[in-house]
């Protein structure tokens, strides 16, 4: 454990901002699962509304720096494919 006041400091905001981010990545997750979900259902509107849903997330993930913009924009091109190649 550190003594210095900064070096405590500095743990105890790594570990909010570790928090914070993880939160952030399962979020990301859950929407990817839910239009990946809704395509492999074959509901075209669902998957399409979850797209939406999604994009959204992985866009303000991107804003906050917890992915890098290349990253956001493949995740969204990944999702956005899987919708667009539904009969």
């Amino acid at each position: 454990m550190a003594n210095i006041k900064s070096a405590k400091k500095r743990i105890l905001v790594n570990r909010t901002k570790a928090d914070r981010n993880k939160a952030i990545k399962s979020g990301v997750k859950t929407a990817t699962k839910k239009v990946f979900a809704a395509v492999e259902s074959g509901d075209k509107s669902a998957a399409e509304t979850a797209l939406r849903a999604a994009t959204k997330t992985i866009e303000m993930a991107a804003t906050k720096g917890v992915y890098h913009k290349n990253n956001a924009a493949r995740k969204v091109s990944r999702i956005s494919k899987a919708v667009n190649q539904m009969a």
